[in-house]
């Protein structure tokens, strides 16, 4: 599974050419005394580089580099003559000033890729990585979050084995990022039991309507929906069903190209409706070659710089020969990333296969 995350701000270690800015700068602050005329003076100039290093080194890096622009000042070449016992006093306080900065620095550093490490961890709990089978059924999926340094958002996806067949589902919550992330664990949970009690696809359609109606009791805004596409492989691989909750309708990815599977209209789930009836479920044949890619709107809803929708089945049709559901969603990926000037919703897809016909 393809997972986009950014990183934390200031958790990692400067790059080389930034580390090398300090000391740069010391041989410019020289080259260029030593290029002026004896009246000019440019002592205090080296004042900034202690506390620049601090910024780019830990207490080791900055006490050297302080260090050596002490050392610099006395040196008579640099003809620092109007430098005083004072001058010298304050450099001396702001290269231990620094060198503090540089130790206070390096524990947030230090804090920051701790609480990073878990978040992900937390986060991979969530959604943990997808197989590239799960019984008869080959797999290929990719998640992007929106937010910057997040791992899940507020789209989801699994894929799980039961008693009734490999079952899988793609779905949208309301709301990005974070704070989205509780009611994505929420309908994972429920979705894997009802994988394994509920004979129907529209029982487990049923199960996720009422876990979200039931945690809107205690949501903030009193509000949780989702749309989510449900997808039943028979032991046999030869078909696929399919039922859709308000979800766009998933791809059939065949030789002749790409078209939308047609499905039953249904509501989302989690409205609050007097009686839940999930939609029928669409019996689709598969041949070994079909991939099935179902996808979230942040696909289809992402724009170019004229402002068109990106438009996947067209696309899918022109610009990608995937073989395997782990090549087309890359595939779809880099395509989108070119056409799009910036993604700016969740996006998870999700491809699906049967290549061995009977398992």
């Amino acid at each position: 599974m393809d997972r986009g995350a950014q990183e934390l701000p200031g958790a990692g270690r400067p790059p080389g050419w930034l580390r090398l800015l300090p000391w740069l700068t010391m041989v410019l602050l020289v080259v260029v005394q030593l290029s002026t005329p004896e009246s000019v003076q440019l002592g205090f100039a080296f004042a900034v580089v202690p506390p620049l290093t601090s910024l780019l080194y830990g207490m080791l890096g900055t006490a050297l580099v302080a260090g050596a622009m002490f050392g610099l000042l006395l040196f008579p070449a640099i003809r620092a003559d109007d430098v005083t016992h004072g001058d010298l006093l304050a450099f001396g306080l702001i290269g231990v000033v620094s060198v503090v900065l540089a130790w206070v620095r390096a524990r947030r550093d230090a804090q920051l890729v701790s609480v990073r490490t878990v978040a992900e961890a937390a986060q991979l709990a969530v959604l943990p990585p997808m197989p590239e089978r799960v019984g008869p059924v080959r797999c290929g999926a990719l998640y992007r979050a929106a937010e910057r340094g997040t791992l899940v958002g507020g789209d989801l996806y699994d894929v799980q084995p039961g008693p009734y067949g490999v079952r899988a589902i793609v779905a949208d919550v309301k709301g990005h990022g974070l704070a989205a992330v509780g009611t994505v664990s929420a309908l994972l949970g429920t979705f894997r039991e009802a994988v394994l009690d509920e004979p129907e696809l529209a029982g487990v359609a049923a199960r996720l309507d009422r876990r979200l109606v039931v945690d809107s009791a205690t949501h903030e805004d009193g509000e949780l929906f989702a749309t989510a596409v449900l997808m039943e492989f028979p032991e046999d691989g030869t078909a696929v069903r399919v039922l859709s909750c308000g979800h766009p309708a998933p791809l059939l990815v065949d030789g002749d190209g790409a078209r939308e599977v047609e499905l039953a209209p249904g509501a989302p789930l989690g409205l609050g409706l007097r009686e839940f009836r999930a939609p029928e479920a669409v019996t689709v044949p598969l041949r070994p070659t079909d991939v099935l890619l179902a996808h979230t709107d942040g696909v289809t809803e992402a724009r170019d710089a004229t402002g068109a929708f990106y438009p996947l089945a067209a696309r899918i049709r022109t610009r990608t020969q995937p073989s395997a559901p782990v090549e087309l969603v890359r595939a779809v990926w880099r395509d989108l990333s070119s056409y799009a000037d910036e993604v700016a919703d969740d996006v998870a897809l999700l491809a699906l296969s049967t290549p061995d016909g009977h398992g």
